[in-house]
């Protein structure tokens, strides 16, 4: 049966080249964790709230769900954001994607949410965080009134790299 992660994404201009290329990429300091990611899997994606670079009026929000067209692996060529490379990657296929800075504001469900044992102390450090299967069944309810077809979507979240 296909797991289900949480992806974080803190990056403005690295959120728009997932969206756009439909491809997530890690850093190699997460090459063995991202490996448990598989092709199948689904995905939420998430933004952190600093990710637009105002994390005092962002919130952290999960804005699209996916599933993964080709497992991790290290890329021919790594993927750079600043002074980031990213060395590992997959390919995507996003099933919908929330309208820009709209999406499910995590903090208000992850009291409902086992993998974080202590909803007060909270947080998403990892690239990725593989879900318990009903963590994965709540955020797909939660987040479904959010999408919009990934066409409809996807221009807001264009801009140069």
């Amino acid at each position: 049966m296909p797991a289900a992660h949480l992806v974080l994404i803190s990056d403005r201009t690295a959120l728009s080249w997932v969206l756009t290329e439909q491809r997530m990429a890690f850093p190699p300091t997460r090459a063995q964790a991202v490996r448990q990611i598989a092709e199948g899997d689904e995905v939420f994606l998430y933004s952190t709230r600093g990710c637009f670079g105002n994390p005092t009026r962002d919130v952290g929000r999960v804005i699209a769900t996916a599933r993964v067209t080709e497992a991790p692996h290290t890329l021919d060529e790594p993927v750079v954001f600043g002074e980031r490379r990213f060395t590992e990657g997959c390919r995507l296929a996003v099933d919908g994607l929330a309208p820009f800075r709209e999406g499910l504001s995590l903090r208000e469900h992850v009291e409902r949410l086992s993998v974080f044992p202590d909803p007060k102390t909270w947080s998403v450090r990892r690239a990725s965080l593989q879900l318990p299967p009903q963590d994965a069944d709540h955020l797909r309810e939660a987040v479904r009134p959010y999408l919009k077809p990934y066409a409809e979507a996807v221009g807001a979240y264009r801009w140069p790299r």
